[in-house]
């Protein structure tokens, strides 16, 4: 890990962290099919979120073939932004999130194999917010397709600390 990335994860609050870095959480719109989070016990899953900003997504297509790599990564911080709120609705404030497992979904041609890349892109700005709270066991993986053509979705299991 890069020096960087863990010397900004020690120092002020998670909220601070995140305003520094030019970043806010979104608000999350309400859903009649599903709800954004769920507590069982101690832990918290995230339902798949997609890279939406002020309600539109921000992007369409297959990573490999009608998106580019670093167009996916940045894809992949709005997706884990929107994850990253419905923790907070779950836990009250940002700096209670601990983050377990991420699965980041990649929609990609079958040659492409750089799903990793996309996901470290969510990884990272989860690092840089939470500091070690934001290390977190992950999946990437491509897929066929995603909701409305969306080129990642991020899911997440955390815990409040």
């Amino acid at each position: 890990m890069s020096q960087s990335v863990t010397s900004a994860a020690n120092t002020d609050s998670a909220s601070d962290r995140l305003q520094t870095l030019g970043l806010a959480l979104p608000e999350l719109r309400d859903n009649p099919y599903y709800v954004h989070h769920r507590t069982v016990g101690s832990s918290i899953y995230i339902s798949g979120q997609l890279p939406y900003k002020d309600g539109w997504l921000l992007g369409q297509g297959i990573v490999g073939r009608d998106v580019e790599l670093e167009t996916a990564r940045e894809l992949a911080r709005h997706a884990v932004l929107n994850a990253l709120a419905a923790a907070v609705q779950a836990v009250g404030e940002l700096d209670r999130v601990r983050i377990v497992q991420m699965l980041v979904f990649v929609a990609s041609t079958p040659d492409f194999g750089e799903q990793s890349q996309v996901a470290n892109a969510a990884s990272e700005l989860l690092i840089k917010v939470l500091g070690e709270n934001g290390r977190h066991a992950r999946t990437a993986i491509g897929v066929a397709g995603l909701p409305v053509n969306s080129p990642v979705e991020i899911q997440m299991v955390c815990t409040a600390v």
